[in-house]
């Protein structure tokens, strides 16, 4: 570990940020097979350090419970054969995928004869800052070497152990393929200020952050970023059951949507069912989250037909819970939801269980939000789910990525213009 002096920090920030960018230059020239090799043996690598990231993780998962984290939290942060498996089978997915690099994404010819092709090309170097997730190790260094980046990693101290071990198999993994090391870098040090360096862009050094964890984090990192940034605020999604809805269909999925995993940003914090559907659809649901340990809180119109659930303030409709909670209130149809989400929601995910097609359209055009689902659970916003891979994390934004940001979010584009000796009169 560093020494943690203002003036080293810097330092060793400046350092990493050089030997990304050298990095980076011979990652926009590889080959897909050399990408996909190293990703097969970073896969490989994984499985094979099982016992040395357990060990490791197990050190961040005590230190979590002594501190009192939430059960949320330290789901996020536990490991288990199962997830670093899964993580290696999602390396193995992103080395299937085509390479998006060199793609020709338009062409046409102009009437003077110049052939101009739009082709994607590496975004350069990613920085990468996270929280308890170790998992964003593997996938935040997978993907940006796929697209070509040079990542540089900066995991938060609670994950501190987990994420080195992670790393290691990473480096192991590259040095198998004969890329640079420095393709993939981890910040060594937990001090803050190495953050802030990072936010300052490395002298140049880096193109693009993405912050993964808590609010006041992505709000840090949003308000002094001096480069772009792939982000999201909160994960505040909905889910609304129309009138027409499905009755065992729309229990099976709210209850997936908010309970298969509390933690995550996909989770459904906010439950609106159609009045119109009230007496039919709205105890059974409630029943269901209720059964699996849901705590529920609810307008009075809700509680005058469910007294067992809580009381809701203004406050809980615009709350990110990340846990077994859930705020629920009645709406006048999809009209109603649409209001509601778009005065509430974080423009992340939003669901709709309906059968009625007009509702479900009106629903997609409505609502201004990266992801909307129809008849599916809230838990499907993934980038793995998407068919990407995986992903570095879930953008809201409106410019270049918006959704999960798998490889081809992580790439830019230039325009490759063929002429004949054309000269402009």
């Amino acid at each position: 570990m560093l020494d943690k002096t203002e003036s080293s920090v810097e330092a060793v920030m400046a350092d990493i940020g050089r030997r990304a960018r050298a990095a980076a230059r011979r990652l926009a020239v590889a080959s897909r097979d050399e990408k996909d090799r190293a990703l097969v043996a970073m896969a490989d690598a994984l499985n094979a350090a099982i016992p040395a990231i357990l060990e490791a993780n197990g050190k961040d998962v005590a230190r979590a419970q002594e501190s009192g984290m939430t059960a949320a939290f330290v789901d996020r942060l536990t490991l288990n054969p199962a997830r670093i498996i899964a993580m290696s089978e999602g390396l193995r997915a992103i080395a299937e995928l085509a390479d998006p690099v060199g793609e020709t994404i338009a062409a046409w010819e102009r009437p003077n004869g110049l052939k101009i092709e739009r082709v994607r090309t590496p975004l350069g170097v990613v920085g990468v800052i996270y929280e308890s997730r170790p998992n964003v190790t593997a996938d935040a260094g997978a993907l940006c070497l796929k697209a070509g980046n040079a990542v540089i990693l900066r995991g938060g101290s609670d994950s501190a152990n987990s994420s080195g071990a992670i790393h290691a198999a990473l480096v192991e993994g590259l040095r198998a393929a004969g890329l640079p090391e420095d393709a993939i870098q981890i910040v060594p040090t937990t001090d803050r200020a190495a953050v802030g360096e990072m936010l300052k862009g490395l002298s140049g050094n880096l193109d693009v952050i993405v912050p993964r964890g808590g609010k006041s984090l992505v709000a840090r990192v949003q308000d002094e970023a001096r480069v772009p940034v792939f982000a999201h605020l909160e994960g505040i999604c909905h889910v609304y059951v129309d009138r027409s809805a499905d009755l065992s269909m729309a229990v099976a999925v709210t209850a997936n949507a908010k309970m298969r995993r509390t933690g995550i940003c996909g989770s459904a914090e906010t439950l609106l069912v159609d009045r119109a559907a009230a007496t039919t659809h709205l105890a059974p649901i409630l029943d269901e989250l209720a059964a699996r340990g849901c705590e529920i809180r609810a307008t009075e119109e809700v509680r005058a037909l469910y007294p067992a659930a809580g009381i809701a303030e203004e406050a809980d409709f615009s709350t990110e819970y990340l846990d077994a909670i859930i705020s629920v209130a009645l709406v006048d149809g999809v009209e109603g939801a649409i209001e509601h989400i778009e005065s509430h929601s974080s423009h992340h995910t939003e669901a709709i269980l309906a059968k009625d097609e007009a509702a479900v359209e009106a629903f997609f055009n409505g609502i201004d939000s990266a992801i909307l689902l129809h008849n599916a659970s809230t838990q499907f916003a993934d980038g793995g789910e998407f068919g990407m891979g995986g992903e570095i994390g879930i953008a809201t934004g409106k410019m270049h990525a918006r959704g999960p940001v798998g490889v081809e979010q992580l790439t830019s584009f230039n325009y490759r213009v063929r002429g004949s000796g054309q000269i402009r009169p």
